[in-house]
């Protein structure tokens, strides 16, 4: 999983097949699900998970967790690598976009592009490591992305009161390059992903993203059209509350994973 959007659609997936919402928890901090049910509704459990196009393992009594066969694919640990630098790299490059355009917007999507980045390299970096040390590097880093997302809905609520404008014309420029960017990190993941389910999973995941770049590029034309920054706030509130609310799922299922295993 890339983020936290990623585990709530999975148990989404799993309360389909009847199982009540406390009884399923996907954890963003360490890709786990724990499900408090009998045995006997695993099948049905795992059928339904198996819409989202994720793979997944049973976890054995007194088996210590460790990342998936597909994880040691090379070629597919070099197209995660690339996905990282892709989203780090041009989420810094946005973010430095975003205060050249004046747009908060632009800068609260630079913040989502870091934080995937970021998960994805946490995940290929604890390749291999203890429960406990994936959940404590989860909580960190949630906690790191938390105190940016606070930092940019800090910044959006002092421009309310001392609005400029921002130039619609960069906004739409770096929205329409980041929908590019997430164009090509689906590609690279797509020949990973096998069958009509794990094709859907590819565009589902990647949707929410893809959203976030539109909405920069649909307030950049009502800035325009409308001559003043509110658009731009607007969408910038919008992003940066769904950043903080993944964030806070990171540091929770961290906390609660680390509270299993101690």
């Amino acid at each position: 999983m890339d983020c936290a959007k990623d585990a709530a659609q999975i148990e989404r997936a799993a309360q389909t097949a009847g199982i009540a919402p406390d009884a399923v928890k996907v954890s963003a901090a360490t890709h786990i699900m724990t499900l408090t049910v009998s045995e006997a509704r695993l099948p049905e459990i795992e059928e339904a998970v198996a819409t989202t196009g994720y793979g997944f393992d049973r976890i054995k009594d007194g088996e210590d967790i460790q990342t998936g066969a597909a994880h040691q694919d090379p070629a597919y640990r070099r197209a995660l690598w690339i996905v990282v630098l892709l989203n780090v790299g041009y989420g810094l490059i946005e973010m430095i976009g975003g205060f050249l355009a004046g747009s908060q917007a632009v800068k609260a999507d630079a913040l989502d592009f870091i934080g995937d980045g970021l998960i994805t390299f946490l995940g290929l970096l604890a390749i291999g490591w203890s429960l406990v040390w994936r959940a404590r590097s989860a909580l960190i880093q949630g906690v790191f992305l938390g105190l940016l997302g606070l930092g940019v809905l800090a910044t959006t609520v002092w421009r309310v009161f001392t609005q400029t404008m921002p130039d619609p014309t960069l906004m739409g420029v770096f929205g329409i390059v980041a929908l590019v960017v997430n164009v090509l990190a689906v590609l690279l993941l797509m020949k990973f992903r096998k069958g009509d389910a794990n094709m859907r999973a590819v565009w589902l995941f990647s949707r929410n993203d893809a959203i976030g770049n539109a909405a920069v590029v649909v307030a950049a034309v009502f800035v325009a059209w409308l001559g003043n920054g509110w658009p731009d706030l607007l969408v910038a509130f919008a992003i940066a509350g769904l950043f903080l609310h993944s964030s806070w799922s990171i540091v929770r299922d961290a906390k609660a994973d680390l509270a299993t295993a101690g």
